[in-house]
């Protein structure tokens, strides 16, 4: 995409040089690596989808990796969970969340990037692949976990955006005609996420050892379910959760919410997918950034992020154990054995992804704690509510919700709630359950009306929305590239 530009100037410089040189350019190349070349062994497959895993934890410019804290500054921040730091200058993270977004936002166009850069990792993948002469079913394998990673890609971007460029094969060459790609319609987007995603179900059940934390067959359904909702298509998506329910994945709750953010519990019962993060890996680590959600009691400063306003803690009853798992508001002092209590307009702060392995925990920029992308909870809170579209609240809709409120402390939904009333409730449920997870701006999309409405209170989820605020601004550099995009309405 946006490197196009950097390749045609370094094949003019090449072409130049050739030109002035006396000496005849005789290279196959010698020196460089290409897919030709590259795709000959199983290791060389494997690192190859190895790397598409690699663009959703860490990114090439040494940014915010795409679940780091790219994503949650268009998901999180821009919904009525979040907003920046207060000593946050930099103006394209305020202006998400302020709703003043323009179509040259930096952190808008970087997603962009870092989602086509995964789409790219994953067609070289998909298309080489097949070729390598390995044991069949790691081929086979190999390619559907690349579809799943492409489809997870394509389904974030066709939320953000709407209409994107459709593209399935890495360019076989600068001709600007096959460079330049127009956007297409999301329906077509769409069909090619659920192709990949039903091409991913055939992945194993499970995986252990150091492949913990590929993308499974329960992952497929389970995002393949998520799909189908957002598109609501109700019955198609109970088909899928029920198979990741009843088909014998071994998913469960934890009995502890906060086992869900622990590095000592990740890959576990609960966790269905997450990108994976580990602790100081030196040059090699990814950098969990969500991390710095924590701050320093001797400093002064800020976090990276904070809640969207004192409300946001307030949404969680007393009883409820989630509260302290998702903000702290006190910091423990070794230095005088006391704990030093955060007074002020932001506190408490997000705490989800603090990795308390870490000696001193203020220094956060390596947290191991792995981002949970699906999970079992999401499982049941979908569960319940296509049960709620297609048939109102059945014994069934109330049972998946009061698993996830009984695991939190608190009192089962009331019976008897209409089918508009459940509806709230179960947005409401997911906000609670999965903040600061990468779901609350797509959620409210989901809710429907012609702004980003909070269901639950009627009312605009944050300042200064419109209906712009349902689809994200095409990014404006892309289009300077590329004259085939056009841009969203708004913008």
């Amino acid at each position: 995409m946006k490197k196009l530009s950097t390749y045609i100037l370094l094949l003019s410089a090449s072409l130049a040089t050739a030109l002035l040189s006396c000496n005849k350019l005789n290279e196959n190349p010698t020196s460089v690596i290409v897919t030709s070349q590259f795709f000959k062994t199983a290791s060389d497959a494997t690192s190859a989808v190895n790397a598409i895993y690699g663009t959703l934890n860490s990114d090439p410019a040494g940014d915010f990796p795409l679940y780091g804290r790219q994503l949650n500054l268009l998901v999180e921040n821009a919904s009525d969970n979040q907003v920046f730091s207060p000593s946050n200058t930099n103006p394209d993270v305020r202006a998400l969340g302020t709703a003043t977004y323009i179509a040259s936002n930096g952190r808008v166009q970087k997603v962009w990037q870092q989602i086509y850069y995964g789409i790219n990792r994953a067609n070289i993948a998909i298309d080489n692949i097949p070729n390598v002469q390995i044991d069949t079913a790691l081929r086979a394998r190999l390619v559907r976990e690349s579809k799943f990673i492409r489809g997870l890609l394509y389904f974030n971007a066709v939320r953000l955006w709407g209409d994107v460029p459709l593209v399935l094969h890495n360019p076989a060459s600068l001709d600007l005609s096959q460079l330049f790609v127009k956007r297409s319609p999301a329906e077509e987007v769409y069909t090619q996420i659920i192709s990949d995603l039903k091409d991913a179900t055939s992945l194993p059940k499970s995986f252990s050892g150091t492949d913990l934390g590929r993308a499974t067959g329960g992952a497929a359904h389970t995002l393949l379910a998520k799909v189908y909702l957002t598109r609501k298509e109700y019955s198609k998506a109970l088909t899928e959760l029920n198979t990741v329910i009843n088909g014998g994945y071994g998913y469960a709750l934890f009995n502890n919410y906060r086992d869900v953010f622990q590095k000592a519990t990740k890959n576990g019962a609960e966790h269905i997918f997450s990108v994976q993060f580990e602790t100081n890996l030196g040059e090699a680590n990814s950098a969990q950034n969500l991390s710095q959600s924590f701050t320093s009691f001797n400093t002064g400063t800020f976090p990276i992020d904070v809640p969207a306003d004192s409300s946001v803690s307030k949404l969680f009853a007393k009883t409820d154990t989630r509260r302290a798992v998702t903000f702290y508001d006190s910091v423990y002092n070794a230095a005088t054995g006391k704990y030093v209590v955060f007074k002020n307009a932001y506190t408490p702060y997000f705490n989800k992804f603090v990795d308390y392995s870490l000696s001193p925990l203020t220094i956060q920029s390596q947290s191991g704690v792995n981002y949970p992308v699906l999970r079992y909870a999401d499982v049941l809170l979908m569960y319940a509510e296509v049960v709620n579209e297609l048939n109102g609240p059945t014994n069934d809709a109330y049972t998946a919700i009061n698993k996830v409120r009984t695991r939190a402390n608190v009192a089962d939904l009331t019976t008897g709630l209409s089918q508009t009333a459940f509806r709230d409730s179960i947005f409401l449920e997911r906000r609670k359950e999965l903040m600061q997870e990468g779901h609350r701006w797509f959620d409210l999309v989901r809710q429907g009306g012609t702004v980003l409405v909070d269901a639950l209170h009627k009312v605009p989820a944050k300042t200064g929305v419109s209906a712009r605020c349902n689809l994200y601004p095409i990014p404006q550099a892309e289009i300077l590239l590329n004259s085939q995009l056009t841009q969203n309405p708004g913008y």
